[in-house]
C-alpha cells in the first residue's frame, strides 16, 4: 500500500495538509486513515459527539519515500468549523450544562484557531458528509476562505459506504472543484483521493 501511495507523491518535497469540513463530517476518521497509511498509527480521536476535536491535530513530517525521494507531510486536523456552537447540542449527548458550556467554548476557540491554520496551509481537504445536503452555510465558509487565500482544495464526499450517501450532489453543488468519494472509515477509493493531493500540488 506505502509502495503505490509513494509513487504518487513525487512533485513537492514539503507539504503541509489540512483537513476541513464541518463538524462530524469525517475529518479525524480520514486524517486517521492517512496518518495510517503513512505512518502505522493514528492522529486523533472519533466521536459521535459533535466538535470532539478542538484544537488543531498536527502529525509532523510524515515521510512517503519513493526512489530515493520524499515527501515530508505535516497533517492538519482541524477543529469543525460551524456558524454556531450552542451548549444544548452537547446536553443531549448526555453531558452536564457546566460541561455542555465548557465544550461549546471550547468548540468556538477551534473554530477560530483553524481559520487562523489557512496562512500556514499548503492544500486543504474539504470533507463532506455525504448523507447532508453540501450546499450550506459553513460548506459555503470553508470554500469561501480557501479561494478568497487562493489555497487549492480537494473536496471529499465522504462516507459513501452508508445506504444514505448521495455523493453526486457534492459534484452538482460545486462543479468548478475537483471532488473525490471516499469512504474514510474503510479506505473506499483513498488512493484517488492521493492521487489527487499529488496533482494538485
Amino acid at each position: 500500500m506505502l509502495d503505490k501511495i509513494s509513487r504518487i507523491f513525487k512533485k513537492k518535497q514539503s507539504l503541509v495538509l489540512g483537513v476541513y469540513g464541518a463538524p462530524n463530517a469525517g475529518k479525524t476518521t480520514l486524517a486517521n486513515r492517512i496518518s495510517l497509511d503513512f505512518a502505522g498509527k493514528e492522529i486523533g480521536v472519533v466521536s459521535p459527539i459533535p466538535h470532539e476535536t478542538r484544537r488543531a491535530t498536527i502529525a509532523e513530517h510524515i515521510n512517503v519515500r519513493f526512489n530515493g525521494k520524499s515527501i515530508d507531510v505535516d497533517l492538519v486536523d482541524m477543529p469543525g468549523v460551524a456558524s454556531k456552537v450552542d451548549y444544548r447540542e452537547f446536553v443531549r449527548y448526555g453531558l452536564s450544562e457546566e460541561e455542555a458550556i465548557e465544550r461549546a467554548k471550547e468548540a468556538t476557540r477551534g473554530v477560530i484557531e483553524a481559520i487562523q491554520w489557512l496562512d500556514s496551509i499548503d492544500l486543504a481537504l474539504t470533507v463532506f458528509d455525504s448523507t447532508k445536503a453540501p450546499y450550506d452555510q459553513v460548506n459555503l465558509v470553508i470554500l469561501g476562505n480557501l479561494e478568497a487565500k487562493k489555497i487549492p482544495t480537494v473536496l471529499v464526499a465522504n462516507k459513501i459506504d452508508l445506504p444514505e450517501a448521495r455523493p453526486e450532489l457534492v459534484k452538482e453543488a460545486f462543479p468548478n472543484h475537483r471532488v473525490v468519494c471516499v469512504s474514510a472509515l474503510r479506505g473506499d477509493n483513498i488512493e484517488e483521493l492521493y492521487r489527487a493531493i499529488a496533482e494538485e500540488c
